[in-house]
């Protein structure tokens, strides 16, 4: 291959208005933010990609945050550089003092994608190929009123989902109604998960634990603060449903005291958490060594920061099905050429190069905000 240096590193803070105000962890918005990269290398080849702020960060991590740690810290460093050497380009990002972890990924998967596009082959052939055609997500239900979950449930499993999270944490009585409901609702098909973003206590997961014990969950979500691994441990130890670590998961390091700790079943954290596509394929690569199965996905993202995760989990036979990158559901447009559509619950893996998408820049112009 042409040697080729980087010439150009843009980026973009992305605010893209929600299709509805989503409540989480007891936080509501109507506006997500994300980051944009694109890498322009001397022979014209260029890559892209998005992430989206981590509530789990050691270093602030607004998007504003990442996008002023790419322009000032990292942009100096690798220009010059070869895209195409990932791990060179790793480790000077990682020999960068006070660097978001979110800026790390946003610029190590623009290069991977520069890379693949140079190549002619897909993110997902670049990782080794897919396991499967076809990757499956997975649908959710707000903190809602039972009745009104039930309804919305019965909507995404009409729609073809077939496996749905419950958002649980601010009532534990009307946590276990919403859980009944839904499971009332959906039937027996439909595997369900429940989160509760850290918000209970030991108590009370396992008191909800013994009650919903007749409706067959598949998870339980984060169920108390991501530091409280003793607490994880007890959940599991006692609940008698499959406990996942998620807040908990900052990087590989806190990956491993989840395993020591024997705290989890199921373990999830995206491509930006990670720190970008090779370290997230590494994380995969330890908790499978350490039987545990990973869930692949954050909530909110733009179409190239979902694709990404969408290429990557298809790449393992380690991911559980029902991919939960499902940002393209919740807001209202794209920056892309092409709107990704997850809406049947379901979607065949892409073969195009890299992302198998590119950037529209009157959208990204209209969007951008900084």
């Amino acid at each position: 291959m042409q040697s080729v240096r980087i010439e150009t590193v843009e980026t973009f803070v992305v605010a893209m208005p929600l299709v509805a105000v989503f409540s989480s962890g007891g936080k509501s918005k109507n506006v997500t933010k994300g980051v944009v990269v694109k890498i322009t290398a001397s022979d014209g080849s260029y890559g892209i990609s998005s992430v989206d702020p981590s509530t789990r960060a050691v270093f602030p991590d607004r998007a504003e945050d990442i996008a002023a740690t790419v322009r000032e810290k990292i942009t100096p460093a690798v220009l010059g550089m070869s895209p195409t050497n990932i791990n060179r380009l790793s480790d000077i990002m990682g020999s960068l003092q006070d660097i978001q972890i979110g800026a790390r990924a946003a610029v190590e998967m623009a290069a991977i994608e520069l890379t693949c596009r140079r190549l002619g082959i897909s993110l997902c052939d670049f990782l080794g190929g897919a396991v499967s055609d076809h990757v499956a997500f997975n649908g959710w239900v707000g903190e809602l009123p039972a009745e009104d979950a039930a309804l919305d449930a019965a909507r995404w499993a009409k729609a073809g989902f077939q496996s749905l999270k419950i958002k649980i944490g601010g009532d534990v009585d009307a946590d276990i109604q919403r859980v009944q409901a839904v499971r009332a609702a959906v039937g027996k098909a439909v595997n369900l998960r429940m989160d509760a973003n850290e918000q209970y206590s030991v108590q009370d997961a396992i008191r909800l634990c013994d009650a919903i014990k007749d409706c067959d969950m598949q998870l339980f979500e984060q169920p108390v603060p991501r530091d409280d691994l003793a607490g994880l441990a007890e959940i599991r130890r006692v609940g008698g449903i499959s406990v996942m670590a998620d807040e908990s998961i900052s990087d590989h390091a806190s990956l491993l005291k989840v395993i020591e700790a024997d705290c989890a079943d199921l373990v999830k954290f995206g491509i930006a958490q990670a720190g970008g596509i090779m370290p997230a394929v590494r994380m995969m690569a330890t908790a499978e060594a350490a039987g545990l199965k990973v869930v692949m996905g954050h909530g909110f993202g733009l179409d190239m920061s979902t694709m990404a995760e969408i290429m990557v989990g298809a790449s393992s036979s380690n991911i559980l099905t029902g991919l939960e990158c499902v940002g393209p559901l919740k807001v209202k447009d794209t920056v892309s050429q092409t709107r990704l559509d997850i809406s049947s619950g379901s979607l065949k893996v892409p073969d195009g190069a890299g992302l198998a998408m590119d950037l529209d820049m009157e959208k990204l112009a209209e969007y951008t905000i900084q």
